[in-house]
């Protein structure tokens, strides 16, 4: 079994990215909330700088709300 700090080859890898610090890092996903938190409580005072990478964010929307059937047009 992995943990959390130690991620296997088969777990997706978020992009997550810092306009403040010029910085992109790939997080794993179950660690993605957590990084983004300790990055901007330790870097940024804690202000939401870091952030999941806006395209990809939009992308993950776009297929759930696909999935949950909430951009199907109704008669």
């Amino acid at each position: 079994m992995t943990n959390a700090s130690e991620p296997d080859e088969e777990t997706p890898r978020v992009p997550v990215v810092c306009p403040d610090c010029e910085t992109t890092s790939r997080v794993a996903l179950p660690d993605v909330a957590d990084a983004i938190e300790r990055h901007n409580d330790q870097l940024h005072d804690g202000d939401d700088v870091a952030e999941v990478d806006p395209d990809i964010a939009d992308r993950i929307a776009d297929l759930v709300a696909t999935e949950l059937g909430l951009l199907e047009e109704t008669d």
